[in-house]
């Protein structure tokens, strides 16, 4: 019998080019749209690194008509010890930790159960109810102010934490997005844990929630953003300095011989810093979140 010699395929040795990965030239729309985003990245950068400077200069410095990045005095921070003299900043951080941390377990709490009951339970009046829900997305904030205040002084809760907490935890969006991603839970799950004999609550606390900790996650990241960086609320709700939160606390912090811009400029990095460091932290969930529970378009 003879002998047939398979031929085997030799692998190659080319080197990758430069232009990507697996040799292949990136496109020039690819090209472009990278170009275009890195024009967008120094954009958003430039007013950033400009306030970070201007934190670090002289009030002198800062308030010359001449614009330079490198002040002629030098760097000082002496805008921070200003900051953190005349104002008591652990305390207003540790008020707005703790009143954004509440506010996201209370929403998530709430916008949760409210979007299982619609997306899993038939009532009367539960399309009625989706749709004041839709409808209040687009109601701006600002018209609650007024009712939310006399109520507040109706239950006599004005200078209180709960007074900035409790008209916060509504976040009719977050129902929406958690609907909607319920709605995409198979229902196979839940009818076979009926028939194992759990109960609506078992299901919906070691079955559903277990399967949404991805869009609970980000939920909680937009709710504590949200939350941390409200100023106009508790700017009203709240005089008392013992429950001031950050944003509000250092707008207090004025200066009688006219606008401090390197006091001003700290002031902003002092209120940015545990944004930008949760960014840091949970930026993938963040994109993530953004990419799939169609916050981005709503």
């Amino acid at each position: 019998m003879a002998t047939e010699t398979l031929a085997r395929p030799v692998p190659s040795t080319a080197t990758p080019s430069a232009g990507g990965r697996n040799g292949r030239r990136m496109s020039p729309g690819r090209v472009a749209v990278l170009a275009v985003a890195a024009l967008l990245a120094v954009l958003w950068m430039v007013p950033f690194a400009w306030a970070t400077v201007t934190a670090f200069k002289s009030e002198t410095d800062a308030a010359a008509p001449k614009i330079s990045w490198i002040p002629p005095s030098g760097f000082t921070a002496d805008a921070f010890v200003k900051v953190f003299q005349d104002g008591n900043i652990p305390l207003w951080t540790w008020n707005s930790l703790y009143t954004s941390a509440a506010i996201t377990v209370i929403t998530l709490v709430i916008s949760a159960l409210v979007a299982y009951a619609l997306s899993r339970i038939d009532f009367r009046g539960k399309k009625v109810l989706m749709t004041v829900i839709i409808a209040s997305i687009i109601v701006p904030p600002p018209v609650l102010i007024i009712p939310l205040f006399y109520q507040m002084v109706a239950l006599h809760m004005i200078d209180t934490s709960w007074a900035i907490i409790l008209p916060q935890v509504i976040h009719p969006a977050m129902v929406f997005v958690l609907k909607k991603f319920f709605d995409q839970i198979p229902r196979e799950l839940e009818e076979a844990a009926v028939m194992d004999g759990a109960s609506r609550m078992r299901i919906f606390l070691q079955v559903i929630l277990p399967l949404s900790r991805p869009i609970l996650a980000a939920v909680a990241i937009f709710v504590f953003i949200g939350a941390w960086n409200n100023f106009l609320w508790p700017f009203i709700a709240t005089n008392d300095g013992s429950v001031l939160t950050l944003p509000v606390g250092l707008q207090t912090i004025k200066s009688a011989y006219g606008i401090q811009y390197a006091q001003n400029m700290a002031s902003a990095l002092l209120a940015a810093l545990p944004l930008i460091l949760l960014f840091l932290f949970f930026q993938r969930q963040i994109i993530k979140g953004v990419a799939t529970t169609g916050l981005a378009g709503t």
